[in-house]
């Protein structure tokens, strides 16, 4: 999503999104920074984290700032930040949503909303399973993931310290926003 390849409807989507970006933004798992990229060249300040050396090159090369870390690892403005984005279903990193939203409110300031994108209506609950990246001469290593339906997100915030706000949509994508309970 977001690149050169991207559809109309996803670029809308991803504008959708970030819609509420208006103050500092840490974008979690930022893969190539299409997001990060797009809030710097708003003029919002933004920072990507992704694990991926190559993920956090790309982000750069697109303009937005960013480091090569774990998400658990420390970060900077830790506390400060007005929004935490997960984007493209980050909320599964792991396979743990909890504990991701439970850092995202670390790294929020008081009053700050996270953003998580989510599965549509027509799933449920969380699901958990095991993925990997794998091209037609390359596999990569096996990771843990989650998937969590709009549905179950309440119950996934509320046991993160957080309350869903609301939930905006663009054709099949959805965005959750939390604020701390």
């Amino acid at each position: 999503m977001g690149g050169d390849a991207s559809s109309l409807s996803d670029r809308i989507a991803d504008r959708v999104m970030l819609t509420g970006c208006h103050g500092a933004t840490v974008d979690l798992g930022c893969g190539p920074g299409r997001l990060t990229a797009a809030l710097v060249s708003a003029g919002v300040a933004a920072l990507g984290v992704d694990s991926s050396f190559t993920a956090v090159q790309l982000t750069i090369r697109r303009g937005g700032l960013a480091l090569h870390r774990d998400i658990f690892a420390p970060l900077p403005r830790s506390g400060h930040w007005d929004r935490v984005l997960l984007a493209d279903g980050n909320i599964g990193i792991g396979g743990e949503p909890v504990r991701i939203l439970r850092r995202a409110r670390e790294l929020l300031q008081p009053h700050g909303i996270v953003i998580a994108e989510v599965d549509p209506p027509t799933t449920t609950g969380v699901r958990h399973e095991l993925l990997r990246w794998e091209t037609e001469h390359l596999a990569g290593e096996w990771f843990a993931w989650a998937s969590v339906s709009v549905a179950a997100m309440s119950g996934v915030a509320r046991a993160a310290g957080l309350s869903v706000i609301d939930v905006l949509q663009h054709a099949n994508r959805y965005f959750v926003r939390m604020e701390w309970a």
